[in-house]
């Protein structure tokens, strides 16, 4: 509210005017977007700019100092990366443009990605599930999730989007090259 009442002050030329009631129940978000509509030179527009480029100033610091973090960050902009390279993979053909003219159409377009982006993410945790599974050991169960939290599971290499796929071979649930009962079974 301090803030608040040094805008009021600027603002009228240093008379003071309290805020109206409704005013009086501001957030911060009101707060900003009434300061954003007037001049981009008015004192406390400026004093909020030079307190965020601190911010940014003392963030590139700690950046710099302290390498952890900087791994850490590395991790996190590489899971991005990823995530971004495969949703491309996906759109692999017609220069990785869908042309589709309605917001309809483009919004079928954008959840058949995200469908076959989930089909391959849960083949992919099946698969690995199965792996732990079928670990004989606890170490080699140890070893095996140690490695999946130090990856990614957004990896479709051994996909092949180009491929046809023949379904009618799995007649039914049973048949498939999970053993999910054991899977379901498992406590981490």
């Amino acid at each position: 509210m301090m803030a608040l009442n040094y805008y009021y002050f600027q603002l009228f030329d240093g008379k003071w005017k309290g805020p109206s009631e409704t005013e009086k129940n501001w957030g911060i978000y009101d707060a900003f977007k009434r300061l954003s509509s007037y001049s981009k030179h008015h004192p406390l527009y400026q004093a909020l700019q030079e307190y965020g480029r601190a911010i940014k100033t003392i963030f590139i610091l700690d950046y710099i100092d302290d390498v952890e973090m900087r791994q850490i960050i590395e991790v996190e902009l590489s899971k991005v990366e990823l995530a971004n390279k495969f949703a491309r993979a996906i759109r692999f053909g017609n220069n990785q443009e869908f042309n589709v003219e309605t917001k309809d159409e483009q919004e079928i377009v954008e959840g058949c990605r995200r469908l076959i982006q989930n089909a391959i993410v849960c083949w992919n945790y099946l698969h690995l599930s199965e792996q732990i599974a079928n670990a004989k050991t606890d170490g080699q169960r140890q070893d095996i999730i140690e490695k999946i939290r130090r990856s990614s599971i957004l990896t479709w290499h051994h996909i092949n989007m180009f491929g046809e796929y023949n379904f009618s071979v799995l007649r039914n649930f049973s048949d498939h090259p999970f053993d999910v009962p054991k899977i379901l079974s498992l406590i981490l």
